[in-house]
Formats: C-alpha cells, structure tokens, sequence
C-alpha cells in the first residue's frame, strides 16, 4: 500500500511560481509512474503530467514549458514545479501513483489528499 502526501499549495498571483511536493511511503518509489492532476470547481479531474520509472516525462499542452516534473529517490518525493501560473491554474492538485503510464485518472491505484493552488489575476 502506497501512501502520498501534497504539500506546497497556496495564493499566488499571476505569473508566479510555486513548488509541490508528494512524498511517498510503503511502496518501490523507484518503480512506480507518478502523475499530477487537478482539479477546478464544476470541472472534471485533470490529467497535469506524468513521471515513469525510466524518468520520462509527460505533460498535458496547456502546462508544457510551464511545468517540470522532477523526484528525488532518496527522498521518496515527486515535485511540481510550476512556473508562469495563470489564474485557470487554480484547483485542487492531486499526485497518484499507479504501475504504469497513463493520463487516465482511473490507471492510479493510490492517491494523495489534494493541495488547494490558487492564482490571482
């Protein structure tokens, strides 16, 4: 069983940056494909992007040069690096963790609680 932890959310204003983390606990981290979501009031959950167990990357286009996802091994922890935010970048983001690549929410067998990001215009 898989745990995951967000932390990092909070108010910024356009343009701004902030920093996610989800740190993981109970399963090979090395192995696992770790994804972000969002999602907004009234909308569905939202693909973000992705990191395999090879360390291959993947976004959604509306993140692309914006986003990094990156993770340190040896701390067992997944970050989003979110640059240029713009105020339909507000929602609830989510880190899963599932054993293979997907940007279907229903492929992530373990998720975390959610961490609220909201930018101002």
């Amino acid at each position: 069983q898989v745990q995951l932890v967000e932390s990092g959310g909070g108010l910024v204003q356009a343009g701004g940056s902030l920093r996610l983390s989800c740190a993981a606990s109970g399963g090979t981290f090395s192995s696992l494909t770790m994804g972000w979501f969002r999602q907004a009031p009234g909308k569905e959950r939202e693909f973000v992007g992705a990191i395999t167990g090879g360390d291959i990357t993947s976004y959604v286009e509306s993140v692309k040069g914006r986003f990094t996802i990156s993770r340190d091994i040896a701390k067992n922890t997944m970050y989003l690096h979110m640059n240029s935010l713009k105020p339909e970048d507000t929602a609830v983001y989510y880190c899963a963790a599932g054993t293979y690549y997907s940007t279907s929410h229903l492929a992530y067998a373990f998720w975390g609680q959610g961490t609220q990001v909201t930018v101002s215009s």
